[in-house]
């Protein structure tokens, strides 16, 4: 993908991620036992026009800014990255069989740690 990518222009490459990000949201929405009846987009993807237009004529129900519901786009995205991560450092599953279809319970990625501890 990142070979295909570095053969694109810097523009090209960013509308190509911004669709793929698109259709993976379209295509996971296919998934759901029963359509939403809106989508809620948090994080930073809620700041970018195009991929709010791109899920908007995607999906078949509104798509809206977190915030809409009053509760804080940013906060929520660090909160769920943080949740994320403490369940990696306690050797805990991110992704289990139940939740996403994953064949055994893994977890998302690797801790690192600098050398030296902060005090």
């Amino acid at each position: 993908m990142i070979n295909l990518m570095k053969q694109l222009s810097d523009p090209d490459a960013t509308a190509t991620l911004t669709a793929m990000c698109a259709a993976g949201v379209a295509e996971a929405m296919q998934h759901c036992p029963r359509p939403p009846s809106k989508v809620l987009v948090t994080g930073g993807g809620r700041k970018n026009p195009v991929l709010m237009k791109m899920l908007e004529v995607s999906l078949e129900c509104p798509v809206v800014e977190i915030e809409s519901v009053g509760l804080d786009g940013d906060m929520l995205e660090a909160q769920a990255f943080s949740y994320l991560v403490v369940r990696g450092a306690r050797g805990l599953p991110t992704s289990c069989p139940s939740t996403t279809g994953v064949r055994a319970a893994v977890s998302g990625g690797t801790l690192s740690y600098p050398s030296t501890r902060l005090r």
